[in-house]
C-alpha cells in the first residue's frame, strides 16, 4: 500500500542520514480563510460558471486545523497543500469516495490520526503534566509525586 514505511535513502545504501539535517528558520503564518472561487458547470447543455460551495463539514475540518495544536507551527506553504486538501475533502463529503485513499495520505503528512503522529514521531504533551514535569525539574525534584502508584512498586 503506497504511502507506508520510511522514505527510501536515495543512495541505495541503508540507515538514515540524519547527520546531515538541514536546519533552516521559519516563520508560522496564520490559517487562510478558504477561498472563493468559481467552477465550471454544464446547464441544459450550456457551459457556465457558478460560486463554489464549501460543505459546512469541509469548514468544520478547516476550523479544526485552525484549532490544533499542530498547526501552530504551519508555514505558507504548508496551509496551501493542506487547502489544495480541503478541496479534496469538499469533493468527498460532497459524494466523490473516490479520492478517499488520496485524501487519506494528505492528512496523513500532517499527522491527523495518532498513528500518522507516531510515524511523524509527534506527540501531544498535556499541558498540566507537562507544566508539572517542567517546574519538579526546575525545582530539583526527581522522584515521583507521594499519589504515584510507582511508589508502591519502588517500596
Amino acid at each position: 500500500m503506497a504511502g507506508r514505511g520510511p522514505a527510501p535513502t536515495g543512495r541505495g545504501g541503508r540507515g538514515s542520514n540524519n547527520g546531515n539535517l538541514r536546519v533552516i528558520v521559519a516563520e508560522s503564518v496564520d490559517q487562510p480563510d478558504l477561498p472563493d472561487f468559481d467552477v465550471q458547470i454544464e446547464i441544459d447543455g450550456e457551459m457556465t460558471y457558478q460560486s463554489f460551495d464549501w460543505p459546512a463539514r469541509t469548514r468544520e475540518w478547516w476550523q479544526m486545523w485552525a484549532d490544533s495544536p499542530l498547526s501552530k507551527e504551519f508555514t505558507s506553504t504548508d496551509w496551501s497543500e493542506l487547502m489544495d486538501t480541503a478541496l479534496l475533502h469538499a469533493k468527498f463529503w460532497s459524494g466523490d469516495t473516490k479520492l478517499a485513499g488520496e485524501l487519506r495520505l494528505r492528512v496523513a503528512k500532517f499527522g491527523a490520526t495518532p498513528e500518522d503522529r507516531a510515524r511523524l514521531k509527534i506527540q501531544f504533551a498535556a499541558a498540566d503534566e507537562a507544566e508539572d514535569r517542567r517546574d519538579r525539574r526546575k525545582q530539583g525534584v526527581r522522584k515521583p509525586d507521594g499519589d504515584d502508584p510507582r511508589l508502591k512498586l519502588m517500596g
